[in-house]
């Protein structure tokens, strides 16, 4: 907000940094390095006054900046009353400061004009100010909490994946063992033992030489039923057509249709259980 005030502000300032600079340089008379004398306090000076126009605060406070302002005004005026009795003129000692004070009450009165009414007082703005540092804080905690989460959730994901890679190696490897492993067929047992016939005592012939009764051992394979052999056969064959012809060969007066279903059983029975019992 502009003020009329602030054109003659500007103007007093900018004498009073003049008269101060020339002062300065004349009461230490060290030539053109006074210069920075001069010019270090004209910037002390104009550096508080723009602290001033912008609500600068120290600890949440204006005062530190006004005194400040104020100390640097009494520090101009000090010197300038000074060059004025260095050089014994009365005029000078007394109307040196009028200046800068003068510049300074200006500014005072400007920058009271360019506030605005309705502006919150500095309670209200440190409030305002200690609720948005609250806010501030709640986002800082939430962002570290969300990444804490989501580490501990990656390393979870990377735990589980591990447990599945294991897992899924174990299936693997059981399954290629499973198709290495030789065929287990259970032996099949005779149902009858083994008969021999009993030898008959020998005769004698009418040539008074020994003739011995034939003697016949049944072999194992014709001794099993069709069903132990359809079993065995499809245990160890591929189809049951091989199986079937095996059967038959080995007997040759079975019908073979009863044969070819008896394999077909078999056959359905170890496919069903996975092996006889």
């Amino acid at each position: 907000m502009r003020t009329p005030l602030l054109t003659p502000a500007i103007t007093l300032s900018a004498g009073s940094l003049a008269w101060t600079t020339w002062s300065l340089v004349d009461l230490l008379g060290a030539g053109p390095i006074g210069l920075t004398v001069a010019a270090g306090a004209d910037i002390i000076w104009a550096s508080v006054i723009v602290a001033e126009a912008r609500s600068l605060r120290i600890a949440g406070h204006r005062w530190p900046v006004a005194a400040i302002g104020w100390a640097a005004l009494l520090a101009v005026g000090t010197f300038l009353v000074w060059h004025g009795i260095a050089r014994d003129h009365t005029a000078m000692a007394v109307a040196g400061p009028l200046l800068p004070i003068g510049a300074k009450l200006v500014w005072l009165l400007a920058l009271a004009d360019m506030r605005d009414p309705s502006a919150l007082t500095d309670d209200e703005q440190a409030k305002l100010a200690a609720m948005e540092r609250g806010l501030r804080l709640a986002e800082a905690e939430h962002q570290i909490e969300l990444r804490q989460r989501q580490m501990t959730a990656e390393r979870l994901l990377a735990d589980v994946s591990v447990d599945f890679e294991i897992e899924l190696t174990r299936q693997e490897k059981g399954r290629e063992l499973a198709r290495r492993a030789p065929i287990a067929i259970t032996p099949i047992t005779a149902e009858q033992p083994p008969i021999t016939l009993a030898s008959t005592p020998e005769q004698p012939h009418a040539s008074e030489r020994p003739e011995h009764a034939a003697t016949s051992a049944i072999t194992d394979h014709e001794q099993k039923s069709i069903a132990d052999l359809a079993r065995e056969h499809v245990a160890i064959t591929p189809d049951n057509t091989t199986a079937t012809n095996a059967i038959c060969s080995l007997r040759p007066d079975a019908d073979r249709p009863s044969v070819g279903a008896a394999v077909r059983r078999a056959r359905q029975q170890l496919d069903t259980r996975g092996g006889y019992r």
